[in-house]
């Protein structure tokens, strides 16, 4: 094994990485649950990396008295260029475990978490678009009231209480970055010694 190349057991957690990526594509990456008296079952919101599912026609319907714009899948180019993205790293993941470079890993590393601080980011921006840029001649105005969800966690949005949480495809992001960040730590611990 030469020196700068990485160990069979980092190679299975890029690969494992990967295969978390791929599964990512085909199940929804984040929702959005609201809760409110007059629906006790709750509402949804699903968002996969190419469309956005679950209680949508309800919701738009919901988010037009208070000035919302509705939701739209083909109103996002995330929802384009996301799969793409995904398929990218996990392509990148299988090359740098072919390769083996310990170097490379490092970098992959480095990118797959910059991509996740834009993509967090991004999702923030388009929760502050919909929830302040608000129609003036909407039925119901609150003075004041901003209407964002929140990127993590809850938030009381008047009668409606709003949970945001990565749902499987987002616990597979967050695992195949933290198979990365073992890979890696590992590979630091090896040239140490």
């Amino acid at each position: 094994m030469e020196n700068n190349s990485i160990t069979p057991f980092s190679k299975i957690l890029l690969i494992t990485a990967a295969v978390f990526l791929v599964i990512s594509l085909f199940v929804p990456i984040w929702s959005i649950y609201l809760d409110a008296p007059q629906y006790p079952e709750g509402l949804s919101l699903k968002i996969w990396a190419n469309k956005i599912a679950g209680d949508v026609d309800i919701i738009n319907g919901l988010n037009h008295y208070i000035g919302m714009k509705t939701l739209h899948t083909e109103d996002f180019i995330e929802f384009t260029i996301l799969p793409y993205i995904i398929t990218f790293y996990a392509l990148l993941f299988l090359l740098t475990a072919k390769i083996a470079s310990r170097k490379m890993l490092y970098y992959v590393l480095g990118a797959f978490v910059l991509f996740g601080v834009v993509a967090m980011v991004d999702f923030w921006l388009w929760e502050y678009d919909y929830g302040h840029n608000l129609d003036p001649n909407a039925a119901i105005k609150v003075p004041g009231m901003a209407y964002q969800p929140p990127l993590i966690g809850f938030k009381q949005l008047l009668n409606f209480g709003a949970y945001s949480i990565p749902n499987i495809g987002g616990w597979l992001f967050v695992a195949a970055g933290v198979l990365l960040v073992i890979a890696s730590f590992m590979e630091i611990k090896k040239v140490r010694k």
